[in-house]
């Protein structure tokens, strides 16, 4: 038996349970996993509110590293043992050791900590496919990219610098923004103290951006698209402050013909071969040192009830990762 988190009604974050399970034995084409961390995301309070409606009871998480321990029938690029990480697959990830489809399983390098490993596949690999293929940024360019002290802000922010882009990133505190500045965004914009176009536009010099990049939604939708110049595009990938509202087509014509997508992750890492991909860009990043990953909070898993709070409640920094085994110091071993 291993723990792990379950819920059986949505709600808030009362409703997650720390109970014991079967980790079981893996079928044809699975893997088992004994997880070392796991990464907490935005997405997860998504599926344990009801946002995004789930088959109850079910489990929760996406992201997690850790250590193959079994492999089954027709799985050949894992083995026992190797060091792995993924972001996809079914709900499942809050748990000391789970088994899988294999397919979502990449080799983690040894130059990676499982810590590290976990909190940026989802979030990492957002940025990767954000910045390559949903809206190709150039080098020179200017664009304009919401929660910038989030996980995913922070590895943007990096990732635009090394690119050669001038990112704005918008915070919602001056703590927040000196953590965007710190780690290259080019501009901030306190968005509780600073109209948030006007000051686009002051950076700018009037002019207007080709994308914005919004994962706060609701809250910010109008805005995203007030700061895009003609024929721009507006990338509504999250909703933090809840779904954008509907809104008239005719919005983006008024504006100048705008374009709007709302991609997900698994959309563009679908294909095996597009994973590998992804992933190699992303640990490349990483491994150069361009990139670096900013844990800022760790919770042992039986407190991830406290964790989904202190998400929520914005009261987190750069990326967090669940503890399967308890926090360091506690004699637990995976």
């Amino acid at each position: 038996m291993v723990k792990a988190i379950r819920f059986a009604a949505t709600g808030g974050p009362e409703v997650l349970e720390y109970v014991d399970v079967e980790a079981g034995e893996p079928g044809p084409g699975e893997a088992r996993v004994r997880h070392h961390a796991i990464g907490l995301n935005y997405i997860d309070t998504y599926h344990r509110s009801g946002l995004y409606p789930l088959a109850l009871p079910n489990g929760l998480g996406q992201e997690a590293a850790g250590v193959v321990e079994a492999v089954g029938e027709g799985v050949l690029h894992v083995s026992p043992g190797d060091r792995v990480v993924y972001a996809g697959g079914p709900l499942g990830a809050y748990s000391q050791a789970r088994v899988m489809p294999a397919q979502v399983l990449v080799r983690l390098p040894d130059t990676i900590s499982f810590e590290s490993g976990a909190a940026m596949m989802l979030q990492g690999l957002t940025v990767q496919y954000l910045f390559n293929s949903t809206y190709k940024v150039q080098p020179g360019q200017t664009i304009l990219f919401h929660a910038a002290a989030g996980g995913v802000g922070l590895i943007a922010c990096q990732w635009a610098r090394a690119l050669g882009v001038e990112l704005i990133g918008t915070v919602g505190s001056d703590d927040k923004a000196a953590l965007a500045k710190a780690h290259g965004a080019a501009h901030v914009i306190n968005y509780n103290t600073q109209d948030v176009v006007q000051r686009v536009l002051e950076i700018t010099q009037g002019a207007r951006l080709p994308v914005v990049y919004d994962s706060v939604g609701n809250d910010t939708f109008t805005r995203s698209l007030d700061c895009l110049q003609p024929r721009g595009l507006m990338v509504s990938f999250g909703n933090a402050s809840g779904a954008v509202p509907p809104f008239a087509l005719s919005e983006l014509a008024t504006r100048g013909s705008l374009y709007i997508t709302r991609p997900t992750l698994f959309a563009y890492a679908s294909g095996r071969a597009e994973l590998e991909a992804m992933a190699a860009d992303l640990f490349g990043m990483v491994e150069s040192g361009k990139v670096k990953i900013e844990i800022n909070q760790r919770f042992a898993l039986s407190d991830a009830a406290e964790a989904h709070r202190a998400l929520e409640g914005r009261r987190t920094t750069g990326s967090s990762v669940l503890l399967p085994w308890g926090m360091p110091g506690t004699n637990a071993r995976p």
